[in-house]
């Protein structure tokens, strides 16, 4: 029997609430589909599972505050053997013949008169209720629970989805400088031959779908991730290289605050898709409206300041990642070449390195790649 378990979506997350399952027992699920909603520190997000099977049981109330790592649910493989017994949890394995019939219109369940009362003057729907009362009768210690855990929530929702947030990147934040021996590195880019290619790229497109100098960024990233894949790792006890390119890209809130979602595979991805992947992602994230794929994946992040920003910009890594790769404003400055004193467009690009993970050749080497890519815009 397959465990599904409440997934980490970031180090600054130790819990979230269960708001609605989205899938029953005995719906069959596979690999992507979405089984839950869970309310966090960055919004409603929609929970997937990456497994192929059939939904035994649910094992978690919706409502309820479930740590990281928690059982939630229990998935039959699809490939498991037809006579190997579903597991079920001890509350369900009490459940008699007749109360299969509480399925229908007419429900009955079992619960104490105190309960029954309690329930009605707090408006309480029994039918949502676990009973641990003999025969899984409901009882007023579990009336008791479902007061408290109600009045939790309402006391959780007294802060802003902004002010949640903030304090989420604060934990993770505190996490990295307090754990993480940084090492900072520094490269001018000479950004004029990709800006040119992106003029040239543009005129073929409508102004809604022209590319911006992100994007080139974003793929040469990636392909130096595949020349330096030390960096494209988590350190988990260990470091661990990862084998898909997920690079994570730093969203501001109106509001405050900041996100990371996750651009799949992006070394697979051309210069139009993963502009698109940005037009989908930035407003999703903007709205709290990810999924918990999208949060979690990320092997390494770019924080871009955009145009108007600070020449330079040096990141914090967000764990379990080992790098950040930071993206200054590009500006107009001389620059010598070959003996020629000249004005071109140039980025100062930083890298946050985890020093437990890799060294600053490494580092080095890494923007030296992203340099030489950026110079040979056509080949990304």
């Amino acid at each position: 029997m397959i465990e599904f378990q409440m997934p980490s979506l970031g180090a600054d997350m130790e819990d979230g609430t269960l708001i609605e399952w989205k899938k029953k027992p005995g719906d069959v699920v596979k690999r992507g589909d979405i089984i839950a909603e869970v309310d966090t520190q960055k919004g409603l997000i929609e929970i997937e599972v990456f497994d192929e099977g059939t939904i035994a049981e649910l094992l978690i109330q919706e409502g309820t505050k479930v740590p990281v790592g928690t059982k939630m649910a229990l998935i039959q493989p699809s490939t498991i053997e037809a006579e190997k017994p579903i597991e079920l949890h001890p509350i369900m394995e009490k459940i008699s013949e007749p109360i299969i019939e509480e399925k229908t219109d007419t429900i009955s369940i079992k619960a104490s008169p105190l309960a029954k009362k309690m329930a009605q003057e707090n408006h309480i729907d029994l039918s949502k209720i676990i009973g641990t009362g003999p025969d899984g009768a409901i009882t007023k210690e579990d009336i008791d629970a479902s007061i408290k855990q109600s009045e939790t929530a309402e006391t959780e929702k007294i802060s802003t989805p902004s002010e949640a947030i903030r304090m989420a990147v604060a934990a993770a934040m505190s996490k990295s400088n307090r754990e993480i021996p940084h090492y900072y590195l520094e490269k001018k880019i000479d950004m004029t031959k990709a800006l040119a290619w992106l003029q040239e790229a543009n005129k073929q497109r409508t102004v809604a779908n022209r590319l911006l100098p992100v994007v080139l960024f974003i793929k040469a990233m990636a392909k130096s991730l595949k020349e330096v894949p030390d960096l494209n790792a988590v350190w988990e006890n260990g470091l661990l290289q990862k084998t898909e390119i997920n690079i994570g890209f730093v969203v501001s809130l109106r509001n405050g605050g900041i996100i990371v979602p996750a651009i799949p595979q992006s070394d697979t991805k051309n210069a139009d898709e993963i502009m698109t992947a940005l037009n989908d992602l930035i407003p999703r994230a903007r709205a709290l409206k990810l999924r918990s794929s999208e949060l979690s994946s990320s092997t390494i992040t770019l924080t871009n300041l955009g145009d108007a920003g600070a020449d330079t910009v040096f990141g914090i890594i967000y764990p379990p990642q080992v790098a950040i790769v930071g993206l200054g404003n590009i500006t107009e400055q001389p620059f010598a070449e070959n003996g020629m004193l000249g004005i071109r467009s140039l980025a100062n690009v930083t890298l946050a390195g985890d020093h437990r993970a890799t060294d600053g050749l490494t580092g080095s080497r890494f923007l030296s790649s992203l340099d030489k890519n950026l110079q040979n815009p056509e080949a990304l």
